[in-house]
């Protein structure tokens, strides 16, 4: 490389446009594409891929009962793909045998004195749901054994440390 007369490297390329007329500038590196279009490149091409083998694999008769792949996203995080094979008719005669449980308990109420509390219930460790005046454990006499379960928090967050026994002199 050839350096100037400032000690700076030259540049032996100029600056050249993404592939994908986006704006921003490319790389060699590549393939002459910025780094967002180059990574939304590589996710298609994973996704071809792994189109291709989930088709392959049915085609060949394999019968597979779930493929689960993990593929980046383009903004940063990861992506779980997952394949099953059909089985629609099987759902739609389930649930015409069984109504949905969750509307059939209807609105949700304190288990104390039944007062409808809808979306503003406070939930207690002891599993049920109460209203604002029963929400304390001392109110709906609360089975949970809150002091238990500090101890064992307690215990956890200090374990014991014993020093090794010194040899006498």
């Amino acid at each position: 490389m050839e350096k100037n007369d400032t000690g700076c490297q030259a540049a032996l390329e100029a600056p050249t446009l993404c592939v994908n007329n986006c704006g921003f500038f490319g790389t060699s590196a590549t393939m002459n594409m910025c780094s967002k279009c180059h990574k939304d490149m590589i996710l298609k091409q994973e996704e071809a891929k792994l189109a291709a083998s989930s088709i392959e694999s049915i085609v060949n008769g394999q019968n597979i009962d779930k493929t689960s792949a993990v593929l980046p996203n383009s903004a940063g995080s990861e992506v779980a793909l997952s394949t099953q094979p059909s089985s629609a008719p099987q759902v739609q005669a389930e649930s015409s045998e069984k109504p949905d449980e969750g509307q059939s308990q209807g609105p949700s109420r304190c288990t104390t004195c039944r007062k409808r509390v809808g979306l503003t219930g406070f939930s207690c460790r002891c599993g049920h749901v109460f209203c604002s005046v029963h929400r304390y454990s001392d109110k709906h006499d609360c089975q949970f054994d809150y002091r238990a379960t500090a101890k064992d928090a307690i215990a956890k967050a200090n374990p014991v440390v014993k020093a090794e026994k010194l040899d006498k002199i």
